[in-house]
């Protein structure tokens, strides 16, 4: 079995989608299992056609790598891979339409909207903020309604940065998802497996000095991390029933992080959901490992192993 790993891609997120690859090259490397890292070009499927005995490892974040579109192209092909299968990436990758999934499935996440950039245009952005501003109290997160990496999101706090907070939304996409800031422990909690063999690994507390934004998550020193995070047996449970509840909802595959936040009344609010989680040196699938005791390569090399026999 060789793997080949897909990193870089044109998204926002290209630079750490490439030291995500690294990452799980060297782990890989390091079991004794034969892997290489690919950028997604010209090349992609003439190499797939020349190798024997080869399973796809997907690490492109963004919309290229988590919108269903490459899973699609793999499962064009009948190339293993690793990952959610396209079907379910597309509705896993559009937040709104993510959260109304697992809500019906009694998944608490936090009140929210969704409004395109076009009905700022055509309504009268003024009015559609009053809009805003009368329905929902503060604080608000504004966030594009596609992506990932918190590009693009702000907390608002008062309601003259609420322009200025759409404005930076729709730099990263055309539906901004508006929804009610919730207060309390920000964990994430990952996920291995599939239905009824999916487990979670140790969540992982994250405690920011200030917004968890893209600086903050892949350059060390803003963030301290808590692996296991410092959770009650009650918000352990909770944390623990919201994201396999979400994984098995959403038919997610092999693996995948769920974001939330422990409110404080011990309800797990979750306001993310990522089927192709960073794997940096900061990344917090890597370190729900450690914390699981696990060896990073040992548990990668299983996660291919099982992609390769399915």
């Amino acid at each position: 079995m060789k793997v080949m790993i897909l990193a870089g891609g044109l998204s926002h997120e290209r630079d750490v989608s490439i030291r995500s690859g690294r990452r799980v090259w060297e782990a890989l490397e390091e079991r004794g299992v034969k892997a290489s890292v690919h950028d997604v070009d010209t090349t992609l499927l003439p190499n797939l056609r020349t190798l024997d005995d080869v399973v796809v490892w997907p690490l492109l974040h963004g919309a290229s790598g988590e919108d269903g579109s490459l899973q699609a192209l793999l499962e064009l092909v009948d190339a293993p891979f690793v990952g959610t299968r396209s079907r379910e990436a597309r509705v896993a990758w559009v937040k709104p339409v993510a959260k109304a999934v697992f809500a019906r499935a009694g998944v608490s996440t936090p009140e929210y909207v969704t409004l395109p950039q076009s009905l700022f245009r055509e309504v009268g952005a003024e009015n559609v903020l009053s809009a805003l501003l009368a329905k929902f109290s503060l604080p608000l997160v504004v966030k594009p309604a596609r992506g990932g990496s918190a590009l693009g999101v702000s907390l608002v706090t008062k309601p003259d940065a609420l322009a200025q907070a759409m404005v930076r939304c729709f730099a990263y996409g055309d539906q901004a998802m508006i929804e009610r800031a919730v207060s309390g422990t920000e964990v994430a909690v990952s996920v291995i497996g599939h239905d009824e063999f999916a487990s979670v690994l140790p969540p992982v507390e994250i405690a920011c000095d200030g917004p968890y934004d893209y600086d903050a998550r892949y350059n060390p020193g803003r963030v301290e991390y808590f692996a296991p995070a410092r959770l009650d047996s009650a918000s352990a449970t909770a944390v623990t029933a919201a994201a396999l509840a979400v994984h098995r909802t959403m038919g997610l595959r092999d693996l995948s992080r769920i974001d939330m936040i422990v409110d404080p009344a011990g309800v797990a609010q979750v306001i993310d959901i990522n089927i192709a989680p960073g794997m940096t040196e900061t990344s917090l699938f890597p370190q729900a490992v450690e914390a699981s005791g696990h060896e990073r390569g040992e548990l990668y090399a299983q996660i291919v192993t099982r992609a390769f026999r399915r």
